[in-house]
């Protein structure tokens, strides 16, 4: 019985101590936004906040150029997933119905550009795009975010078009459906799951990238949320109130993301990582 309760009971409190592990910093976040600067510097903690404040949101939403900031995150990040995706299907589907020559390592080439830093490249791409004369612009954060994204859609993606029965898809073409009209009417409806996982690891990535729009994009005009996370410093030190209302601010698109996605990507990532 004692070694039963034992084994019971030391892996729920490993899962416990993990939670508040992961979770704590984020709920720390959230309560020093909404605490007011005397309880942030006091020496001893205010575990939660008696006194909420709405005055950090205020300074971190009044910087400068933050409308500007958040037009250029969000566009930016939705065109990049949604050329991955776009991209990804076809390749996807090529590499799960189609057999020639070339195509493990061609599989084994993105595995490798998923695991390849992307931070190594950034003194080869800020070459590559002064050359261009593209500095300051938003093209080429949107045309390397999708280079950042697309391995991982692809060899996700890929596992479900593999799952789907050809048989379905022959069904179709039997019934008049030329290749195209198959996948578009019969394959891509099975494709959602792994669509919504793709597409919010695609977000997150894109939402996130710091360095490279660090090094290409000096203009203010071409900047995106990342630095803007950066400006709450003065002569005095850092502003940790307007800092952390400035990560939550930055957190939210990805939590709503998340609330609404999470059930069809935590299957789509399971399923994507061991089907095909």
């Amino acid at each position: 019985m004692r070694r039963s309760l034992f084994g019971r009971l030391w892996p729920n409190a490993t899962a416990v101590v993990l939670f508040i592990g992961c979770v704590f910093p984020v709920y720390w976040m959230f309560a020093t936004a909404f605490k007011p600067t005397g309880d942030i510097i006091s020496e001893d903690p205010v575990w939660f906040p008696l006194h909420p404040t709405l005055e950090h949101f205020k300074t971190a939403v009044d910087a400068d150029h933050f409308g500007t900031f958040v037009r250029n995150s969000f566009t930016v990040t939705i065109l990049a997933v949604v050329f991955s995706l776009v991209i990804a299907l076809a390749g996807s589907f090529a590499l799960a119905r189609m057999r020639f020559r070339g195509r493990r390592g061609f599989i084994v080439g993105f595995m490798l550009a998923q695991m390849a830093p992307w931070e190594v490249m950034v003194i080869a791409i800020y070459m590559i795009v002064r050359d261009a004369s593209m500095l300051n612009s938003l093209v080429p954060l949107t045309l390397f975010y999708t280079m950042m994204i697309l391995p991982f859609t692809i060899l996700t993606l890929r596992g479900f078009v593999a799952a789907v029965p050809r048989e379905l898809e022959e069904s179709a073409m039997v019934d008049g459906c030329t290749r195209a009209q198959a996948f578009r009417r019969v394959i891509l409806p099975l494709l959602a799951p792994g669509l919504m996982s793709t597409s919010m690891f695609g977000f997150i990535t894109a939402w996130n990238e710091l360095p490279l729009v660090l090094v290409v994009n000096k203009d203010a005009e071409a900047q995106t949320l990342p630095l803007w996370l950066t400006q709450f410093q003065t002569v005095f030190g850092d502003d940790w109130g307007a800092t952390m209302a400035a990560s939550t601010l930055f957190a939210i698109p990805i939590l709503i993301l998340f609330v609404f996605l999470q059930r069809r990507a935590v299957s789509g990532l399971t399923d994507g990582a061991v089907k095909g």
